[in-house]
């Protein structure tokens, strides 16, 4: 690409009044051309630096899930072997399966609730329907 120097305002008007339609026609293509190769060139840029940053956030995420596993894996043991001191150490790991069993039905009992209130794209249906018929691709207006 080369970097053109802006013409003053006074060449601007020189070349148009001694310019064709066509051969100003023709600038006006070349540079609206130029600028969008340029902001596409930018958008690519742009998606490539956020898609990154998006990577390294959600091996983030990840890493503390994982780290957040190992936490509740570790305390359940703890809770185990000190109901153990209690009890036999068989009973003591059937009480906490038995906790960890009713928290996951309530999770699970949560998520389904809410995913029964998805509506879909209730927006988009009803601008979708406020589109005049003739604007809408496949109907013959009769």
């Amino acid at each position: 690409m080369s970097s053109q120097i802006p013409e003053s305002p006074d060449l601007a008007h020189q070349k148009a009044d001694n310019a064709s339609l066509g051969e100003l026609l023709g600038d006006v293509t070349r540079d609206l051309s130029t600028l969008m190769r340029q902001e596409v060139e930018l958008a690519k840029a742009e998606a490539k630096q956020s898609a990154t940053r998006a990577g390294k956030g959600g091996g983030m995420l990840a890493g503390a899930g994982v780290a957040g596993h190992f936490v509740l894996i570790f305390l359940s043991l703890a809770l185990m072997f000190a109901l153990g001191a209690l009890m036999p150490l068989g009973w003591a790991a059937v009480i906490v399966a038995a906790i960890w069993g009713i928290i996951a039905a309530i999770l699970a009992s949560i998520g389904r609730k809410e995913l029964k209130q998805i509506k879909g794209l209730p927006q988009t249906g009803e601008t979708l329907s406020e589109i005049p018929p003739t604007l809408k691709p496949g109907e013959v207006n009769r």
